[in-house]
């Protein structure tokens, strides 16, 4: 089923390959939608795809060796039509 999330990432996120990551994997899963550094030293991401193609990518993340997620704030949010999964600035 097709899904679209707003996930904020808590913890050691930034400066870490967080968004390289993310976007390798999700382009590689088809997942669709962009990850983003925020001011407060967290990382927004909106990605849409398969729900276990989703969950593949947040265990990719977990397990990645520098990254450190404490907390996710996660809600699900209306669908959008794009093409591919990008890093915002």
């Amino acid at each position: 089923m097709n899904v679209r999330k707003h996930i904020r990432f808590y913890g050691k996120v930034q400066g870490v390959g967080f968004r390289y990551h993310a976007t390798y994997k999700a382009r590689l899963l088809g997942l669709t939608g962009w990850v983003r550094n925020c001011y407060d030293g967290t990382v927004e991401m909106e990605v849409q795809g398969d729900a276990e193609a989703i969950a593949a990518l947040l265990l990719y993340l977990h397990s990645q060796r520098f990254i450190q997620i404490k907390r996710m704030d996660e809600e699900t949010i209306e669908r959008k039509e794009e093409r591919e999964f990008k890093e915002k600035w």
